[in-house]
């Protein structure tokens, strides 16, 4: 009789390794082995596979791409603009969603408000492995829903919930959470690699049968990550992402993979007593706090999917205290931070060696464009003039190495945007004359063309 077998697989890759190791040899990351049992394979037996493929009858056939059927797709509305604007119009049907984020965060939160908001119309199967059925209701309470067409099954056994699906067929079904979920028959407890993977595979395939959307909440480890095995974000159809401080009420969903539509695009919200609530215009939000007059502080453009964000980049420049001066960036990548140093002092004679320099994105945004890069450089050069900028200007363009200001995509919208909100200059990349010359653009904004970085900053200070 065959023994069972241990295998070591990197939480952080999912590589499976013989035995333990300190590092990963696939990502090379520190104490991410985990230990799992694997239980004894079946024998092969060619006889009994015949008998099966004479049961299913004739196997299917490959079918030429030209001659499929193309099925409209349906998507169900959540109920909440921002959610269905992250993911790509509303949850396809006999899909399957991983939501993840920090304890605490919102997922639960939102996804019984979508409950309650889709059992308006559609049966909703609401499974709960971290709460019991009162526990829930409570929360249910607080937040104002109480639906007939809301079920809620408080179960971990995952061969349970999916006898329970196809019993009851509801029209969603969300799990909450994965890592409470257990398949009878492995030897894991509940959490584990194995354990994650198989009951992720097993509602998979309950999903794309039934074609019944499933949305699967996920936790994080404590480097941030998604819990459990990579291949769960591998095969699933969408990843969704809660981002921010508990501390903060504002709330960033970004979309990771999304099979169905882009990941770019990002939903805010704010957390309030009767739970989270849509901001519909995020750009008054993180602006809306700012103080006019100071220095160190500017506004940037960036796009996240079709919407254009403005944030205020704030910089402190001072003197430092110790041998070596102190950089810290917050909501901005730290090495293009001192990157965009570099260009300054190498090639606008401004020198921050000897100084101590901070960047603050506010609002708990995070910056991935380059576009955010001349908004940086603006921040940082009046902080260290102690000159405030003016109130109604902004700034968006990519910076090279030599101190040219690079063309960034979506300037048309970005500018209309901004006359939107009120600005009345826009500092912006000399390449990009030719996409607004076309354009409408409104009399009551002005445009500002610029090469290069020391050309910017002579134009505004």
């Amino acid at each position: 009789m065959s023994k069972t077998k241990t295998m070591y697989v990197c939480t952080s890759c999912g590589l499976e390794h013989p035995k333990w190791a300190g590092k990963c040899n696939g990502c090379g990351e520190w104490n991410t082995l985990e230990e799992f049992t694997v239980a004894p394979a079946a024998p092969k037996n060619f006889s009994a596979a015949s008998s099966v493929m004479s049961a299913r009858g004739v196997p299917p056939k490959a079918t030429p791409i030209n001659q499929i059927d193309l099925v409209n797709e349906h998507r169900y509305n959540t109920g909440i603009g921002e959610l269905n604007r992250v993911l790509g119009g509303g949850i396809v049907k006999g899909s399957v969603v991983l939501l993840s984020g920090d304890p605490g965060i919102g997922k639960s939160t939102i996804l019984l408000q979508v409950s309650g908001n889709m059992a308006n119309q559609h049966n909703v199967l609401y499974v709960t492995g971290e709460e019991s059925a009162n526990q829930l209701k409570l929360r249910a309470k607080r937040l104002g829903v109480n639906n007939d067409k809301l079920l809620v099954l408080s179960e971990t056994d995952v061969l349970s919930v999916c006898d329970n699906i196809s019993a009851s067929k509801p029209d969603i079904v969300i799990i909450d959470s994965i890592q409470t979920m257990n398949l009878e028959g492995v030897n894991s407890s509940s959490g584990s690699i194995t354990q994650v993977r198989e009951c992720t595979s097993m509602l998979l395939r309950v999903a794309k049968t039934l074609d019944i959307p499933i949305i699967i909440v996920g936790h994080i480890n404590k480097g941030g990550d998604i819990a459990g095995p990579k291949v769960m974000e591998h095969i699933v159809d969408t990843v969704l992402y809660f981002e921010g401080d508990r501390i903060n009420s504002y709330r960033i969903l970004r979309a990771i993979k999304n099979r169905f539509g882009s990941t770019n695009e990002i939903g805010v919200f704010e957390m309030l007593e009767n739970g989270l609530t849509q901001v519909e215009n995020p750009s008054a939000m993180l602006l809306s706090g700012r103080i006019s007059g100071v220095s160190g502080s500017s506004v940037c453009c960036v796009m996240e999917g079709s919407r254009p964000i403005f944030a205020e980049v704030q910089g402190l420049v001072t003197t430092t205290g110790f041998g070596t001066p102190r950089r810290m960036a917050t909501g901005f990548d730290y090495n293009r931070m001192n990157l965009l140093l570099a260009v300054l002092e190498k090639r606008c004679g401004m020198f921050f060696s000897n100084l101590d320099t901070y960047l603050n994105v506010v609002g708990g945004l995070k910056l991935d464009e380059t576009a955010a890069d001349l908004a940086v450089i603006f921040a940082l050069v009046s902080g260290l003039k102690d000159t405030p900028l003016p109130d109604d200007v902004v700034f968006f363009g990519e910076v090279g190495l030599s101190g040219e200001i690079r063309s960034v995509p979506r300037a048309v919208l970005r500018v209309l945007e901004a006359e939107r909100l009120g600005f009345k200059r826009v500092v912006l990349p000399k390449s990009c004359f030719k996409q607004l010359m076309s354009a409408n653009i409104p009399d009551g904004i002005e445009l500002i063309y610029v090469r290069t970085v020391s050309e910017a900053i002579d134009l505004i200070f």
